[in-house]
């Protein structure tokens, strides 16, 4: 049975998580504090990570980037269940390695879906529409994506993307030249149902994408906003989405 660890030091709202987990199928498990969080963790190996940020002597975000260092637990998924909603304390979550960023007050229906939604995306044995084969690279101009390693390549940088950084890339340029909305990138690429999920959760991670594979992050050449419309994968007038064979 898949486990869920909550993190959370308020305990009316981690017990409230938790009941709502069980009543879903879940197994749970509840620490008071980071530091009890990541030894739990360790000690657990849960499928998946509820996290509060706000918490006394280590906060969320110090949890979330000590699993990420952590070789046995760096692709633990982590949603971050917290107060702090401004744009930059997103920006700042999804930075220090979250996967999703649910603000309280919540709907505890919504945090069952993403829960739902984030486990299937991390399934060993997922299979996207939109992935290609593992042993292929996607290439659209010069910028060129590596399906087995998971690293992007423009003209003189390479860099090792986060899972759903792969994941929202790797559709894009599946689909290069056409212009998705936020809204279906929930979809297609969270695995959110219709009308569930914050369009800001893309937002920041197209930013979050930007700021790695963009010459100028405010100038994007690579993946543009089509205003009004969405996001699209491009290179200029050279618009394809070939796949050729990789290499190492």
């Amino acid at each position: 049975m898949t486990m869920i660890l909550v993190i959370d030091d308020d305990e009316i709202v981690a017990r409230s998580v938790e009941l709502s987990l069980r009543r879903s199928g879940f197994r749970v498990s509840v620490a008071y504090s980071g530091v009890e969080g990541l030894k739990k963790a360790r000690r657990e190996a849960p499928d998946l990570v509820v996290l509060d940020v706000v918490m006394p002597g280590m906060d969320g975000y110090a949890v979330c980037r000590e699993l990420r260092s952590d070789p046995l637990l760096a692709d633990l998924p982590v949603l971050f269940l917290t107060a702090k909603s401004r744009d930059e304390d997103k920006i700042d979550g999804l930075r220090a390695g979250a996967d999703d960023y649910l603000t309280k007050p919540f709907n505890i229906d919504e945090l069952i879906l993403r829960v739902k939604a984030i486990l299937r995306r991390n399934r060993p044995t997922r299979e996207y529409k939109f992935e290609p084969e593992p042993s292929r690279m996607l290439q659209v101009g010069d910028l060129a994506l590596n399906c087995r390693t998971f690293e992007v390549v423009t003209s003189d940088h390479k860099i090792l993307l986060t899972p759903i950084q792969f994941d929202l890339l790797c559709f894009l340029m599946s689909h290069a030249g056409e212009v998705f909305s936020a809204e279906r990138l929930l979809r297609e690429v969270w695995d959110y149902p219709f009308e569930t999920g914050s369009p800001d959760l893309v937002r920041v991670h197209v930013r979050n994408i930007r700021e790695r594979i963009e010459p100028d992050p405010s100038n994007p050449i690579y993946l543009r906003t089509v205003l009004g419309h969405g996001y699209t994968v491009s290179a200029g007038d050279k618009v394809l989405a070939d796949v050729c064979q990789g290499t190492d």
